[in-house]
């Protein structure tokens, strides 16, 4: 018989049964998921712009960003902004739900088995969930480059599942989704890391100092502080905002390699060192590796606002505080 002692002892009663386990694991995943969701559908046409000027695409290589994004819709129809984001959702749901789900349990794992903690180990934790994340969901996220870089008339994939099939049989099998994996991954670590570790940190330090002004209970744990929403996209904007001009150039060099075949001089982008060097020597910094940031930061900014503050929502609505 369960004893009142035992329930309050902080949930340990309930945290060993198995399906409340399961229960926890599934709402932390969904939670995750709908944040990602959430965040890259508000920056869909930014997202789309982005690609398309990383990787020099032909027929918009001569414009900036403003009048890229006045340009695609008038040349292809306002819906071609969101071109690639059907399979941006079927990727980003996992990875989203990966990522929080990951960064959430790692940074337990960092702290009470390997007793590292204070602002480090979000850093850390960040830097694996993130990495953990673009592994699982990797492949989804090349086909989706690939239908976002296509412009209308010059159609290579006609769906999802035909560019899955394309890639696979023209590519080299399973190598081709992983194509610029390696760039990819090194990339994500600082941005995972520094995104978390900056919203986290902030969030802390706003709780701590400034509760009444910064905070509020949470509405499925009084005894919780949360921060109010509009704070917490404040924190989630300058999070992505530092986390992106870290990680910029390997942005770029991993879409050109995910890209392949599709450019014309994708001889020059099958390793990380060679197309990284490539882009700086026929483009120069401010047109070649850092080419489309100042649209990054316009997208990455909402994008990383909205998905910490939908996930600090999501973890009210599912009751994970």
């Amino acid at each position: 018989m369960v004893t009142e002692a035992s329930i309050s002892a902080s949930g340990r009663t309930q945290m060993t049964n198995p399906r409340q386990r399961d229960y926890y694991w599934l709402r932390s995943f969904i939670a995750g998921g709908v944040a990602g969701c959430c965040a890259k559908t508000s920056i869909a046409p930014l997202d789309r712009v982005k690609i398309l000027l990383q990787a020099q695409n032909p027929h918009y290589k001569h414009l900036g960003v403003l009048a890229a994004l006045r340009t695609v819709p008038r040349k292809e129809g306002f819906f071609s902004l969101y071109k690639g984001n059907g399979a941006m959702m079927v990727r980003i749901f996992p990875y989203g739900a990966i990522q929080f789900m990951a960064f959430d349990n790692y940074k337990k794992l960092l702290s009470k088995r390997l007793g590292i903690s204070g602002h480090i180990h979000r850093l850390m934790a960040g830097s694996m969930a993130g990495i953990t994340a673009v592994i699982c969901t990797y492949p989804l996220d090349v086909v989706r480059v690939r239908l976002a870089f296509q412009v209308k008339g010059e159609h290579r994939y006609t769906g999802i599942f035909n560019a899955f099939q394309t890639i696979y049989k023209k590519e080299g099998g399973v190598s081709g989704f992983y194509r610029g994996l390696l760039p990819t991954i090194i990339g994500m670590a600082p941005y995972a890391g520094f995104s978390f570790f900056t919203y986290g940190t902030l969030k802390s330090l706003g709780l701590a100092h400034a509760p009444e002004l910064l905070g509020r209970p949470s509405s499925d744990n009084p005894e919780v502080l949360v921060l109010k929403t509009h704070v917490s996209l404040l924190c989630g904007g300058m999070a992505g905002a530092i986390a992106q001009t870290i990680s910029y150039p390997l942005d770029v060099a991993r879409r050109r390699m995910q890209l392949g075949t599709v450019l014309p001089d994708s001889e020059h982008c099958l390793t990380l060192t060679r197309t990284l060097k490539y882009v700086y020597s026929k483009y120069g910094v401010k047109k070649g590796l850092y080419r489309g940031l100042s649209l990054n930061y316009i997208r990455c900014v909402p994008s990383q606002a909205v998905a910490f503050t939908t996930y600090e929502f999501m973890k009210q609505v599912l009751h994970l505080n």
